[in-house]
């Protein structure tokens, strides 16, 4: 069997399995988010926060649990890392220098997990289960909150009422995040994942001199990392590492875990809004896209061009021999157009246009299918955008599942979608234009652009993979790129929760034979349009300097 044919194989495999989860599991998450009741340790945790779960809050105020929740974790998981040294547990590794440990901190919190250190040789067991462990889950339900709290908008109306961010918090952590960890766990414990608090150990002699790795709680931060779309891997080499990725099979299922959340909360919002296919025409905007770009990558990775690539059948450079070209071009795709950031390849090394497509993955939003709850509610304020141009065509006031898209709607949906590319391009230029940074990059030229347009994207976007060639452990890269991951997570959540109380204020609009059916396919297309037109715009002159010109001269 050919390796081209063995990974459509394996696609197909994976499209089979999300699509018997899709209905379970986002029908159970609308329940969880519109129950009405609390378990007795949901009702422990309100007690211990002094949290009230059924006061409903208006936006401002489900805005500012949102961002007190996450500056205090910024503050804790900072603290822990500059206190490692002297915590039982560290195995011996000294205290994080503050430039990193703010870098982390900013990393875990705002869902990106970018990391500039390596995990094996920095970071003890408290700080990994007892800091960024916590933060896979925390971080993650944070996203899907701030989504749940845009459907409610959708879905209700003549009121300014979002639900509880603590309820919604609570119980995407301990209903939805920690069960399907611990399944996630299991499974990956049975395929050869390591899962204990060991030490670090002698290995063996390799060329004169000894190898030495640690244990960990490995398995179960892997399950989150992949679950939550979190990405931050235990080990420096992340989901290539045998000791998170086992074996082909293993590696399978952990893109299952990336994509499983994000797919089926568009079930979810179907089920929330009252209509399963304005759900479906989400659902089909995003598989659209992420398998028109899997299915690109295959064909980059694969393309001949000269001895060396015929000799291994495609570009061999920087997979994985257990995974090969088709595994590693989903999984890749999986973690770009996710907030993932996980790798099982060298992402520095694919061909120029391979490269490109995970770039422009991550620069179209993290929307497709994005990731837990902020691919949900990218997507849906690019469905705004898209109404809103479908309604200038036709001269009718543009109107999204009732809702009027009026001048307030519309600035707020293109604050959105400005702030993320405003920040990539700024800290790349200034990165680009200052002496010192530049000198942080192993190569020159086009592959050297794309490396600090890369960090800024994966930051901004708040994916947290890299292309890897950038030394990004310095106070420039820790600095920058930590207020990056900030202010991409929090600044679009702010105009996402005003949104939201926007929309719930409304008096719903009566459907007429006037109204765009936006549960069609007609929308889909437009929608897809839309995306990649606004993307495009945006960032090809950026691309144009870097992987185009890269994978044109090649």
């Amino acid at each position: 069997m050919s390796p081209f044919l063995a990974g459509m194989l394996q696609l197909l495999a994976l499209i089979a399995a999300l699509a018997l989860a899709y209905r379970p599991l986002g029908d159970y998450m609308a329940r969880v988010y519109s129950s009405t009741k609390h378990l007795r340790v949901e009702k422990w945790i309100y007690k211990a926060i002094g949290a009230n779960p059924n006061a409903e809050m208006r936006w401002p105020a489900y805005l500012r649990g949102v961002l007190a929740f996450s500056a205090v974790s910024v503050l804790f998981l900072y603290l822990l890392q500059r206190v490692q040294g002297s915590l039982p547990g560290s195995l011996g590794f000294s205290s994080i220098d503050p430039d990193q440990a703010f870098n982390t901190a900013a990393s875990f919190v705002s869902n990106t997990n970018w990391q500039s250190y390596y995990g094996e040789q920095a970071m003890g067991h408290v700080v990994q289960t007892g800091g960024l462990a916590v933060q896979n889950f925390v971080s993650a339900a944070v996203g899907i909150a701030v989504a749940v709290a845009l459907v409610r908008g959708f879905a209700r109306s003549r009121t300014g009422e979002l639900g509880n961010f603590w309820a919604d918090l609570v119980r995407g952590t301990v209903r939805i995040l920690i069960p399907l960890s611990v399944i996630g766990a299991i499974v990956l414990v049975a395929c050869g994942a390591i899962q204990n608090f060991a030490g670090i150990h002698e290995v063996g002699q390799f060329m004169g001199g000894s190898q030495q790795w640690n244990g960990g709680a490995v398995a179960s931060q892997e399950a989150i990392k992949e679950i939550g779309t979190n990405g931050g891997g235990y080990f420096n080499a992340n989901s290539a590492h045998p000791f998170e990725n086992p074996n082909a099979f293993s590696n399978l299922f952990e893109i299952f875990l990336i994509l499983l959340i994000p797919f089926a909360l568009t079930r979810t919002f179907g089920r929330m809004v009252g209509s399963i296919k304005q759900g479906y025409a989400i659902l089909a905007t995003m598989v659209t896209i992420w398998v028109g770009f899997v299915l690109l990558m295959m064909w980059t990775e694969f393309a001949h061009h000269g001895p060396a690539f015929e000799a291994a059948g495609g570009a061999m450079e920087g997979k994985e021999t257990r995974f090969g070209i088709s595994t590693s071009a989903i999984f890749s795709i999986s973690t770009t157009l996710t907030s993932t950031g996980a790798v099982n390849s060298f992402h520095s090394s694919n061909t120029g246009l391979g490269g490109g497509l995970n770039l422009l993955g991550m620069q179209l939003g993290e929307i497709a299918p994005g990731g837990v709850g902020s691919g949900l509610y990218g997507m849906l304020i690019m469905a705004i955008i898209a109404v809103f141009i479908a309604g200038l065509m036709v001269g009718r006031t543009p109107e999204y599942l009732g809702k009027k898209i009026g001048t307030r709607e519309i600035k707020l949906a293109a604050c959105y979608i400005l702030i993320t590319p405003a920040l990539v391009l700024c800290f790349t230029a200034a990165a680009m234009a200052l002496p010192t940074p530049v000198d942080s990059m192993t190569n020159s030229g086009a592959h050297g652009f794309s490396e600090i347009l890369y960090a800024y994207t994966s930051a901004g976007n708040n994916n947290g993979s890299a292309f890897a060639g950038l030394n990004a452990d310095t106070q420039w890269f820790n600095t920058t790129l930590g207020l990056a991951m900030l202010l991409g997570r929090f600044l679009p959540m702010v105009f996402v929760l005003a949104l939201a109380g926007s929309l719930a204020e409304q008096k719903p609009v009566p459907e007429t034979a006037g109204t765009l059916r936006t549960n069609k396919p007609l929308f889909t297309g437009l929608l897809v349009g839309t995306i990649l037109i606004i993307t495009g715009l945006t960032y090809f002159p950026a691309l144009a300097l870097g992987p185009l010109a890269e994978g044109l001269a090649s």
